[in-house]
């Protein structure tokens, strides 16, 4: 993944599905923090239709990639 996902605020694209959360492929969330150890991965918070709260995940760089700027 390139480092500019790393950037909180940075807008991002789920690439597996994240049951538990109730979190599917393809959903569009925000970086909030990223963190260094013991691994690196970024916190990320998606906003699921349906939900009446957000909810953030610590995801693994494998997980997610950068948004196009034209993704809504």
């Amino acid at each position: 993944m390139p480092s500019s996902p790393s950037q909180v605020d940075r807008v991002v694209r789920l690439v597996q599905d994240i049951p538990e959360k109730g979190l599917h492929s393809g959903q569009l969330g925000t970086v909030c923090s990223t963190w260094f150890e013991p691994n690196l991965c970024y916190e990320v918070e998606f906003h699921p239709a349906g939900l009446p709260s957000a909810t953030r995940a610590l995801l693994l760089a494998h997980q997610i990639q950068e948004a196009e700027s034209s993704a809504n």
